[in-house]
């Protein structure tokens, strides 16, 4: 069962109607209590630090935060009126970089990655893959060729030319960053920099290995196989868990995100998990009703056609849509107008058919003739009397 999301205002500890600045200033504290790299492997921190980071993506937006305040957390999952098709995906989210002007206030500037040689995540890769209707319906498995970094065997990923190894920053004594005093209007100012040595790395490689010149790593082509889960639409993401850059300082790998593109079909809509499209009907169908052949992405179903049908009749196919990215089991329909055909060409005998019927069922053709050449008889006669 998922675990159910706090409430927003109760993650930041504030009240309903706090102001932007109230809110900013809660998520400054509690973003510097649990920032990772204030608690390096600390799980239970950085699960913190996303929640707070996540809270205050909503609530320092005014259009999310009053969408939220009306429909809670469902407004930004699928379907909801904040998630659009694919609903409000905070994975995918780098709060980093999102919120790096608050980041600078506690490291004294520059980027994270720099200010910290620590175990760094690393970056995610993206990757794009084109799929068909039926396929993003139903879900499939792709093969995509990547480029990706691994640990060099030579050197061990130390970047060092084997016999060798890094050795420590003398500047900044490994620590990565260096801090210098600053005189400002308020006094004394301390700043933390990355050490422009080491780059923040707090080693220094004198004797590069040269297989991957000085890197730890060396790069080749990959093919990675990619599940597309049954209802993914167009614009969304699939996240492969550790097929990203490598970490540094001994982290994890990034992840690899794929975004599919859905190919136009040349029948079907769709939105969010309902499809539509049209079908055509005979003007015989329409009007005694009878089994018409409609296609589905299930394939073609026979469906009965009530007598009497109008063109822009619109039907319902329970369960023929798309399915639910959280449950397969669960589709949305496929809504079908009729379009009445009117033939264009028609042999002599279905003209004759076509006028007999017209003569039993309001005689409409003969009426607007007699009509026509009743007009043209006056106007005639009246003109010669003149």
């Amino acid at each position: 069962m998922a675990e159910q999301k706090r409430d927003y205002y109760e993650v930041l500890g504030v009240d309903r109607g706090a102001d932007d600045a109230t809110i900013k200033k809660a998520y400054r504290k509690l973003a510097k209590q649990y920032h990772p790299d204030s608690n390096p492997g600390d799980a239970e921190a950085e699960k913190k630090f996303k929640e707070a980071s996540e809270a205050y993506a909503i609530l320092s937006d005014a259009e999310k935060r009053s969408q939220y305040d009306q429909f809670g957390h469902a407004a930004f999952e699928q379907g909801g009126p904040g998630g659009g098709p694919g609903g409000f995906d905070f994975s995918g989210m780098d709060f980093g970089d999102m919120f790096g002007d608050i980041f600078e206030g506690f490291f004294g500037g520059g980027s994270r990655r720099q200010q910290y040689n620590g175990p760094m995540k690393g970056a995610n890769l993206r990757a794009g893959v084109r799929i068909t209707f039926e396929e993003a319906v139903f879900g499939c498995e792709k093969e995509l060729e990547i480029v990706l970094k691994d640990e060099c065997k030579t050197c061990n990923a130390t970047g060092a030319k084997p016999g060798t190894s890094p050795e420590t920053c003398t500047k900044c004594g490994g620590k990565g960053k260096v801090v210098f005093t600053q005189q400002s209007l308020f006094g004394t100012v301390q700043n933390v920099q990355a050490c422009p040595d080491c780059g923040g790395k707090g080693k220094i490689i004198k004797e590069k290995c040269t297989d991957c010149r000085g890197t730890g790593y060396v790069a080749s082509k990959k093919r990675i196989k990619v599940t597309i889960p049954a209802g993914i639409d167009n614009g969304q993401s699939v996240r492969i868990r550790d097929k990203g850059e490598p970490g540094t300082n001994g982290g994890p790998r990034g992840d690899l995100l794929v975004e599919v593109t859905v190919s136009r079909h040349p029948i079907f809509q769709r939105q969010d998990m309902n499809i539509y499209s049209t079908a055509n009907i005979s003007f015989a169908q329409a009007a005694l009703g009878g089994e018409a052949r409609i296609p589905t992405v299930d394939g073609d179903i026979i469906y009965e056609v009530k007598p009497g049908t109008q063109t822009d009749t619109r039907i319902r196919l329970k369960g023929k849509g798309v399915p639910s990215l959280r449950n397969k089991n669960v589709r949305g329909d496929h809504y079908v107008t009729l379009v009445v055909s009117v033939p264009t060409t028609l042999s002599t005998e279905a003209k004759e058919a076509l006028r007999a019927f017209d003569a039993v069922s309001g005689n409409t053709l003969k009426s607007e003739t007699e009509g026509k050449t009743e007009k043209k008889k006056k106007g005639f006669f009246g003109k010669k009397e003149d």
